[in-house]
């Protein structure tokens, strides 16, 4: 397999489900050698490296559950037995938290955080030095950090702290020819979105995208991939909205 990404090596955590996978499938077709990283589930990650493989591509695991003390070091000394240095670095791993301000509580707030804005950062601060010049970080965030969703309100102010890394480490990093830029999903079928196996809730779903439908994890894998080649090369400290268009339609009361 070859392509625009021969030669460089990605790094995509939460690469064995949902995004993530659609992501380490598109970056390896693109010739990139992909680290599928995971928390718990070995067995997926697998899977999407054998898909990898299958196709033509080359892909490794690598463990480390996140949100955890030493999430950061436990990665990277996984990354480190398979790889020597690093092109590319998908920051799409995340856990959810589906509640309104007055049901979260700190345990729950603390995890989100945890996961979605802490882990980033370390896994960034420790990556450096193994990321080359002219490298690419991505950062997955979301379209709630612009639509106002109370039912997600603690995930969503996680991931606007992953959106004002993004901005800052695009100017630290720009000397270095390194970009750095977050992609905001709207909503997207995948295993964390189980509720719209419910035909009501999919079709409203929907409606929300001036598409007329949810959003898969290719959509939102082709923006990674365009982020990650030299094609964006003067793109950084961006967010790139990727919610299909979502709440154009709405209108202002007159």
């Amino acid at each position: 397999m070859s392509g625009i990404l021969d030669g460089k090596t990605a790094l995509v955590t939460g690469g064995s489900r949902g995004i993530g996978r659609g992501t380490a499938v598109r970056l390896a077709a693109d010739g990139a050698r992909v680290a599928v990283h995971y928390g718990d589930n070995e067995v997926a990650a697998k899977e999407t490296v054998a898909t990898i493989e299958n196709a033509g591509g080359r892909a490794f695991p690598i463990g480390a559950k996140l949100g955890v003390p030493g999430d950061a070091e436990a990665l990277w000394t996984a990354f480190d037995r398979e790889a020597d240095g690093l092109d590319i670095l998908v920051n799409n791993a995340g856990t959810g938290l589906y509640s309104q301000i007055a049901e979260v509580d700190e345990q729950g707030y603390d995890e989100v955080f945890a996961v979605n804005a802490k882990a980033p950062f370390f896994i960034v601060q420790k990556g450096l030095a193994r990321l080359r010049d002219g490298g690419r970080i991505v950062n997955v965030s979301t379209g709630s950090t612009r639509i106002a969703t109370p039912d997600i309100i603690a995930y969503a102010m996680a991931k606007g702290a992953l959106e004002v890394l993004t901005h800052t480490l695009a100017q630290q990093l720009g000397p270095r020819g390194i970009t750095v830029n977050s992609v905001s999903p709207g909503i997207v079928e995948t295993d964390m979105n189980a509720w719209l196996a419910d035909p009501a809730a999919r079709a409203q779903a929907g409606s929300l995208s001036t598409f007329g439908r949810v959003g898969q994890a290719a959509d939102i894998a082709d923006i990674v991939a365009f982020l990650a080649s030299d094609d964006s090369r003067w793109v950084t400290g961006q967010r790139i909205d990727a919610t299909g268009g979502s709440m154009l339609g709405l209108s202002l009361p007159v």
